[in-house]
């Protein structure tokens, strides 16, 4: 069964168009009208008008409008897709926890954490298939960028708007996060089929990360965490505009460097039974997490989904532009056959 939507609701307004032409077109008829009889007696400048049609003036109108309503009708994007229906699928639960803060800038890992960290989530958002993925960004504070989902486009789209500058509170709350994402899988949450991937530079500042990840695991949700940054460390970029302006300075005035802290990503995957994995140049982890999750029992969840809808603007376009066509090559004067049909019942010799 299809389900009908506009795509463009905000152009519905356009309608009110169609009653204003037809208005102004009254208007304008009893005005030509109304100068014909000003111009002179009716007999004596019939003769001037023999050719002019009303009847064809008037059909150029209905044909103007009715081309004007299928545009209209096809700028509001008239679209059809499959009913909400509910399905069952398998898979597992996956909360992803990635870390947004402003040393997830530095570029020892190119193009920086940040976008490599965004690329292997595109990465492993290809490789779902019938899991449920949600998304937690952090920073000193952590917020649900996306719900738990099978909605894979939704979840590319908010991949897509993740920066550096959309948590206000700087700082690494890991534990935090990891607690949010335990929240986030509510009451359905079922032991073996649950795992949090926490990606991050490690610098965790602000709380008991390791506690977090062990009471995770105590319900049932499996920890990973995957490494973003080099032991050597790197500068943190000033960044305006997307673009680097500068680097980071503390209050002596020394450039400030972040370094990936391995001890404490391998102490949090420690906690929660899950893995520690260093993402380098070349290999940002994924494959090592997908295993991971593979070993997972898979369990049967509902989900509402809709299929796509597709567009069905183009068929009211093509009509509209049909009738425009058919204005166009319609001319105002009278055709000696067509006014011998009399199809709209005009009398030779009147000037209305």
């Amino acid at each position: 069964m299809k389900e009908f939507r506009i795509a463009h609701e905000v152009w519905i307004y356009a309608y009110l168009a169609i009653p204003v032409m037809i208005v102004l077109f009254l208007l304008f008829y009893q005005w030509r009208k109304n100068a014909l009889r000003r111009f002179g007696e009716r007999q004596v400048i019939q003769p001037l008008f023999a050719t002019v049609s009303n009847a064809k003036l008037i059909s150029k109108f209905v044909l103007i409008t009715i081309a004007m309503l299928f545009i209209i009708t096809a700028i509001i994007g008239p679209q059809l897709g499959s009913k909400l229906e509910e399905v069952k699928r398998k898979g597992v639960d996956l909360v992803v926890c990635l870390d947004v803060s402003n040393s997830m800038n530095a570029e020892d890992l190119k193009p920086s954490r940040i976008e490599r960290s965004k690329q292997a989530l595109f990465r492993l958002i290809d490789k779902l298939d019938g899991d449920r993925l949600g998304i937690i960004v952090f920073a000193g504070q952590s917020y649900t960028q996306l719900p738990i989902t099978t909605d894979y486009g939704a979840a590319k789209l908010m991949v897509s708007t993740i920066n550096t500058d959309m948590v206000p509170t700087q700082g690494t709350a890991i534990g935090s996060a990891i607690e949010l994402a335990v929240q986030s899988f509510g009451d359905s949450i079922r032991r073996h089929n649950a795992a949090i991937v926490v990606i991050t530079d490690g610098e965790n500042h602000e709380d008991d990360a390791i506690e977090a990840a062990k009471e995770a695991a105590e319900k049932g949700i499996v920890v990973h965490t995957i490494g973003m940054g080099s032991a050597s460390g790197a500068p943190i970029p000033i960044m305006q505009y997307g673009q680097r302006v500068g680097f980071m300075q503390d209050e002596s005035g020394q450039t400030i460097m972040t370094k990936l802290d391995e001890n404490n990503l391998m102490q949090i995957a420690d906690a929660g039974k899950g893995k520690f994995i260093r993402a380098s140049t070349s290999d940002d982890g994924l494959a090592i997490v997908f295993k991971e999750l593979s070993k997972l029992t898979d369990r049967e969840f509902s989900s509402q989904l809709f299929t796509d809808y597709e567009d069905q603007f183009q068929w009211f376009l093509g009509l509209g532009l049909l009738f425009l066509i058919l204005e166009f090559i319609l001319s105002e004067t009278k055709s000696k056959w067509i006014e011998s049909l009399n199809l709209f019942g005009d009398k030779k010799t009147s000037v209305k």
